[in-house]
């Protein structure tokens, strides 16, 4: 099989080319787009990616790196499908790939894709008695702000599993930040952690207040009351 040439075949098939324009003006022009949506994409990619259940990891950051090099946005979303379909083959070893990957033409659509990847692999480490979050240190002090926003990001979803004294001090951290995908980060977080504690994070909110941006604590805060 030529994953490739047949995933080119299937999205072009699926591509409504009226769409691409508005599609990419919503991505502020940074990117062409064939104008296939997300559902038509999982569905005409999800026979080809199912069929690569056995390869190695090596072999899966190989495709995702090559459909990342493809001009059209669509080919990274694919290979960000790709990679959370078969996570499992990944490891905290493969973290520094990931990153690296996350840092070529990234946006907030392919870096918030790959923070969830890199949140399954560490959850993943951290069951089995590893130290994930030590892995995030160094992107949380990263030169590049995507990177450290997928530090702020990576624990979205753990409820129970969240290490509460790693993501406030982390918001800790970055909240000096101009950046406004740094402080909705920062406010997403914590809203998202608010789930499952909404007593810490109105607590820790309300006492950093004069820390954290306008935007990071009215995010952290939107559906707690005051």
């Amino acid at each position: 099989m030529d994953l490739h040439a047949e995933l080119k075949a299937a999205l072009e098939a699926a591509a409504e080319p009226g769409r691409a324009a508005p599609m990419q003006a919503y991505m502020r022009d940074q990117f062409v787009f064939l104008g296939v949506a997300a559902p038509q994409r999982r569905l005409a990619a999800r026979a080809l990616l199912a069929s690569l259940k056995d390869i190695d990891a090596a072999t899966l950051l190989e495709h995702a790196q090559l459909l990342w090099q493809q001009p059209q946005r669509e080919y990274q979303h694919v290979a960000l499908d790709m990679l959370a379909l078969h996570v499992r083959q990944l490891s905290i070893d493969h973290l520094p790939a990931l990153l690296a990957l996350a840092r070529q033409r990234a946006w907030w659509d392919s870096v918030d894709g790959m923070a969830g990847i890199v949140g399954e692999v560490l959850q993943a480490a951290l069951r089995r008695g590893g130290d994930g979050h030590a892995h995030m240190d160094g992107a949380l002090r990263h030169e590049d702000f995507w990177l450290r926003r997928i530090a702020m990001l990576h624990q979205l979803g753990w409820r129970g599993d969240t290490d509460s004294a790693w993501l406030f001090d982390a918001a800790l951290a970055l909240a000096h930040e101009d950046e406004f995908f740094i402080r909705k980060a920062i406010g997403w977080a914590l809203r998202d952690y608010a789930r499952h504690a909404p007593e810490a994070v109105t607590a820790f909110a309300n006492a950093h207040r004069q820390l954290l941006s306008p935007l990071s604590y009215r995010e952290a805060l939107k559906h707690q009351p005051r």
